[in-house]
């Protein structure tokens, strides 16, 4: 089976190593146009090219996918099937029907909930116990194809978005390899998607990660989490940006504005929230590095009754 693969973060890297460690022929690597990054700019590979270049493997870069020229650019490649995970493009009812068997997605969710951009980070942001990998059927919607495969992944008390960016990395990629072995064999049974089930989430902003304090304690520990590594939530603190990467939900009530410092002790900043205390633990000043709370207060004070975010 003749493969085309289109991906673009390290999300979709084991699930193309898998492919090509199976023995599938990967006649091209679809992925998004490098781009600048750092402070020189310098122009990056996606993870995934280098991944392909890795093994080389031919790499396709179209700034739109759907343009004519891309379009027969893919069929050229005469593929039995495009595999997707994380490419980052629309595809069109041209592309989604011109190979044998269609065009399959790795998507990091249990279909029908968390269709989207971003599952992952919304299924730790809103406090979920599982989350999971569906391999579908792509149609002309978003995520509303069939499911073809679903393997579930129990989220741990302290999961991060990056920790279950990770775990479903690997699951996608074990789960792929399942469903090609399935499609040759012809044993693959496609189920619809129950519309009534279904949610939908968008991509993530630096935005989201502004942190408010009226919010309970449990949420805002919960976006934290789901916000690491990228783009994190934030306050602020004497003028400056800073960066929240750890906290815990102390279970004491609030007794304070929200956003108030209720106490500093030398391990942690306990901070009044709409609902309940939440102890700061590690934080980012703007201009330095990440540090555990007692290293950061050993350059910086912070007292009872200040305000955090009020800036």
């Amino acid at each position: 089976m003749k493969i085309v693969f289109m991906g673009t973060p390290d999300y979709a890297v084991n699930a193309l190593e898998a492919i090509v460690q199976a023995g599938y022929e990967v006649a091209c690597v679809l992925t998004q146009p490098d781009k600048p990054k750092g402070r020189g700019k310098e122009m990056q590979f996606p993870p995934v090219k280098q991944c392909a270049l890795k093994y080389g493997i031919p790499v396709f870069q179209p700034v739109k996918v759907k343009e004519s020229g891309s379009v027969e650019k893919l069929r050229s490649f005469e593929a039995d099937l495009f595999v997707v995970a994380a490419f980052g493009q629309i595809l069109s009812k041209e592309i989604l029907t011109m190979p044998k068997y269609g065009c399959i997605n790795i998507h990091a969710s249990l279909l029908p909930k968390y269709r989207g951009a971003a599952p992952i980070q919304w299924a730790v942001i809103n406090g979920e116990k599982e989350s999971g990998i569906t391999i579908m059927q792509m149609d002309e919607g978003v995520d509303t194809g069939d499911i073809l495969l679903q393997r579930k992944v129990l989220l741990d008390a302290k999961e991060t978005g990056e920790s279950l960016y990770d775990k479903l990395s690997e699951t996608g990629a074990e789960l792929i390899i399942e469903a090609l072995r399935k499609i040759e064999e012809g044993t693959l049974q496609p189920v619809k998607q129950d519309e009534a089930l279904s949610t939908h989430v968008g991509k993530i902003t630096k935005a989201l990660g502004k942190i408010d304090w009226n919010k309970s304690a449990v949420e805002l520990e919960r976006l934290i989490r789901g916000l690491h590594s990228w783009p994190s939530a934030y306050t602020s603190f004497h003028g400056k940006n800073l960066k929240i990467w750890e906290a815990e939900v102390t279970g004491e009530k609030e007794s304070g504005e929200p956003g108030s410092i209720d106490r500093v002790t030398k391990a942690s900043v306990l901070v009044n929230t709409g609902d309940g205390k939440l102890a700061l633990k590690s934080v980012q000043i703007e201009g330095k590095k990440r540090m555990e709370v007692k290293d950061f207060l050993l350059g910086y004070k912070m007292e009872a009754g200040e305000i955090l975010g009020g800036d």
